[in-house]
C-alpha cells in the first residue's frame, strides 16, 4: 500500500509538472478526499508542498521529458551502465489494462490499476508463477496514431499454461535487453529513484550509447529486492545495435 501510495504521488507530481490543473483536481482525480492530506504526502514525499513543486524551476521533473532538468544518476561516482543480456522467450498470466500516452492519462490509469492489484490481492489468480515472489509491469502494443498501449501486471509462467478468465496470457519472444538497476534507495526515495532512471536512461543513455530501441515491449521487475530498507528494481529496454 505504500507503494501504491507513491504511484499516486508520482502521478500527481507529473501532472503538476506538465500541466496547469489546480491542486484540489488533481489531489482528488489521484485518489485524496482532501487537499490537506495530499499536500502532507506530498510534501513528506518530495521534501516541498505541491504548489513549490509546480514553481520551481530547478526540480527535475517525474518523466522522460524536459531533459535539460534531468538528474544525473551515478553510483559510486560512476555513471550508471546497464547490463546487456539475452533474455529467453517468456510467458507470462497478469491483468491487462489499454491505456493512452496523451493528457496524463496513462499516469492516472497504471496507479489505480496497481491499487487494484494490490488491494484485492490479484496475484493470488495468477496459477503456477515459475518465479512467486517477482512482478513485471510490461507496456508492450504501443500504437504510435493514437498513442495507446497495453500495461500488463503480471508474473512469468510455463508455456501453455491457461489462463482464468479475466486474465491475459501472453508470449514474449527472445530479446536483447539494457537491464539498469536503480541506485539502492530508502523506502522514501526508492520512487523518485525509478523515475530518475528512467529519465536517464532516454535523456541521456540512449543518445550517448550505439543502441537504440527496438519499440518492442519493456518492462519494469520488482522481486525480493523491494522489500528490504535498501531498494532496488531493474528497468528491462529491449535495444539493438544503431546502424551507422
Amino acid at each position: 500500500m505504500d507503494y501504491v501510495r507513491k504511484r499516486r504521488l508520482t502521478s500527481a507530481a507529473e501532472r503538476l509538472y506538465y500541466t496547469e490543473e489546480k491542486v484540489i483536481t488533481i489531489a482528488l482525480e489521484v485518489g485524496f478526499q482532501y487537499q490537506e492530506s495530499f499536500n502532507r504526502a506530498f510534501k513528506k514525499c518530495y521534501g516541498i508542498s505541491p504548489k513549490q513543486y509546480r514553481n520551481a524551476n530547478y526540480i527535475s521533473g517525474p518523466l522522460r521529458g524536459k531533459v535539460q532538468l534531468t538528474p544525473k544518476i551515478t553510483i559510486g561516482g560512476k555513471r550508471m551502465q546497464p547490463k546487456l543480456i539475452t533474455k529467453p522467450k517468456f510467458n507470462i498470466i497478469g491483468f491487462e489494462l489499454k491505456t493512452k500516452n496523451v493528457d496524463g492519462q496513462n499516469s492516472r490509469d497504471i496507479p489505480q490499476f496497481w491499487q487494484q492489484y494490490m488491494q484485492n490481492n490479484l496475484c493470488t489468480h495468477i496459477p503456477n508463477p515459475v518465479k512467486p515472489k517477482e512482478e513485471l509491469g510490461i507496456c508492450t502494443d504501443f500504437c504510435p496514431e493514437t498513442n495507446e498501449f497495453i500495461y500488463i501486471i503480471g508474473k512469468e509462467v510455463e508455456q501453455g499454461t491457461d489462463a482464468p478468465n479475466g486474465l491475459v496470457y501472453r508470449e514474449f519472444p527472445e530479446m536483447e535487453y539494457a537491464v539498469f538497476t536503480t541506485p539502492t534507495a530508502t523506502e522514501e526515495s526508492f520512487t523518485l529513484n525509478i523515475q530518475s532512471t528512467w529519465n536517464y536512461i532516454f535523456s541521456e543513455w540512449f543518445p550517448q550509447s550505439d543502441y537504440e530501441h527496438t519499440g518492442t515491449a519493456e518492462f519494469e521487475l520488482y522481486d525480493e529486492r523491494c522489500y528490504g530498507s535498501e531498494k532496488e528494481m531493474d528497468i528491462y529496454i529491449p535495444v539493438k545495435k544503431r546502424v551507422v
